[in-house]
């Protein structure tokens, strides 16, 4: 998965769109506007009609407000846009724009899994049935998808709940989580096919890797390491100890990219690139961000 990711910004990394999050709060004060003046149902994702050539349907239902607009919830929008721009800051931004697309892509999919297993093919029942999958479908899981990547990558930021109590915010993405399982126990079928399908950018992008600490904001600070890290790859193998003398202390390990060693940095773990043609040998800041050679 994270070979995929890393090909994929190669290739597509100079279309990503910077601060995403400043566009998808702005969308739902425009949905918020539609909300109150009725007009929502003109772009809600109704599978029934987007089938039936109102396409438009596939772009619009984002602007679909997560829950509807008071104090609380412009709470948790600023909130959202602290910890969207947190994500985007750690990860890069066509990371973070592959997260959020990813999440929003499978909510279609999910949703026309739902209309077709609860019309069962029936055209008498299938208008109906759009219009009972387009009251289930909007970003609210989205949303709760990149609280759980923010929790993931800062388990242990502390918050203030209710701006009050300090709390780690790992413990609230726990809550999220058994929250989020409650509702897919309770909920009737084709909700539960759309909160999975959901979430399941949060599944590919961290459970479907061994390694979650590469998405930690300490182990992951891939645009600037990366940069500065080129330019520092002829560093020398030896270190300069006690009054200013040299003296020449033999490592046995040695990042290929940004050069430190186990002596210069004790605290690092090298591994070599089973990938790389050569024996190339890398930190664990490197290891799963830099090119293969070939």
């Amino acid at each position: 998965m994270e070979k995929i990711i890393f090909d994929l910004e190669r290739k597509f990394g100079r279309y990503a769109v910077t601060g995403l999050t400043r566009y998808i709060i702005a969308s739902y004060c425009i949905g918020y506007v539609l909300q109150l003046t009725g007009l929502t149902g003109f772009i809600n994702f109704n599978p029934y009609l987007i089938l039936h050539g109102q396409i438009w349907r596939l772009v619009t239902w984002l602007m679909m407000p997560p829950s509807s607009l008071g104090i609380f919830t412009i709470i948790m929008l600023l909130f959202y846009y602290q910890i969207g721009m947190s994500l985007e800051n750690t990860w890069g931004a066509f990371r973070y724009n592959l997260y959020i697309l990813s999440g929003v892509v499978f909510t279609a999919i999910g949703a026309f899994i739902a209309f077709f297993i609860t019309s069962a093919g029936s055209a008498e029942l299938m208008g109906p049935v759009g219009q009972y999958i387009a009251s289930f479908v909007s970003t609210y899981y989205v949303s709760m998808s990149i609280f759980l990547a923010f929790a993931a990558s800062y388990p242990d930021m502390n918050v203030l709940l209710y701006f009050i109590i300090p709390i780690k915010i790992k413990w609230l993405g726990i809550l999220d989580a058994v929250f989020i399982g409650y509702n897919i126990l309770i909920s009737p079928l084709p909700m539960k096919i759309i909160i999975i399908m959901s979430l399941l950018n949060f599944g590919l992008f961290f459970l479907s890797t061994r390694n979650l600490s590469r998405f930690n904001p300490n182990e992951f600070k891939r645009k600037a390491d990366f940069k500065r890290a080129y330019g520092e790859a002829d560093r020398s193998r030896f270190k300069v100890h006690s009054g200013g003398k040299a003296s020449g202390v033999i490592t046995k390990h040695k990042c290929a990219i940004c050069g430190r060693t186990e002596v210069s940095n004790p605290e690092l773990e090298f591994r070599f690139c089973s990938k790389c043609n050569g024996n190339y040998e890398y930190c664990n800041d490197h290891l799963y961000t830099h090119m293969h050679i070939e």
